[in-house]
């Protein structure tokens, strides 16, 4: 596998190495020694997919909150997707950033994110399928979310007519979110 760092500190980019032939190719897709040797949290213990019929479907921001922090690895299994990322770590040199990569079952690339940071996504074509794997339990008591389009990160997500959940549409901006959870 071959990991580049994202312009978010501790997120990386992942793309597998093919061993191609006039078969196709076969590649490794997770390695517990090679995230360990990364310095990226290796213990996988719960994988779960969404299913999204639309193109402009929207799922985020969400992350879950200590001492349930969640680290994941996302592939886009069908389809393609614009995935965001926010880095809400207090400590860390790039607080309160974002970045985006479009990840599709085509270029089968994945995006490890560290525990602390929010995530979300845009789909980019109907019927696409988007693969988890999450170091940490789903603990409900500790699900958090932001707004998708708060200013206080200004991400740019792909111009669509959005379908997103009414719970999504919901959550609070960032100010308001960091007081009420302060």
């Amino acid at each position: 596998m071959i990991f580049t760092e994202t312009t978010l500190k501790g997120a990386f980019l992942i793309e597998p190495e093919r061993l191609e032939d006039e078969r196709g190719f076969f590649a490794r897709t997770w390695c517990q020694r090679e995230f360990a040797a990364q310095q990226l949290n290796s213990q996988l213990l719960q994988c779960s997919i969404s299913f999204n019929r639309r193109k402009g479907t929207l799922r985020g921001m969400h992350y879950q909150d200590a001492p349930h922090a969640e680290g994941k690895l996302v592939r886009c299994t069908m389809g393609a997707i614009y995935d965001a990322i926010i880095d809400l770590r207090l400590d860390s040199p790039t607080f309160k950033q974002w970045t985006a990569v479009e990840l599709t079952a085509g270029n089968r690339r994945m995006l490890y994110i560290p525990e602390g940071f929010a995530h979300g996504f845009q789909t980019l074509e109907d019927d696409t399928e988007v693969f988890y794997q999450m170091s940490e339990y789903y603990a409900p008591a500790s699900a958090r979310g932001i707004r998708w389009n708060d200013s206080a990160f200004g991400i740019e997500w792909p111009a669509a007519e959005r379908t997103i959940s009414e719970r999504d549409q919901s959550h609070p901006d960032f100010l308001l979110h960091e007081r009420r959870e302060g």
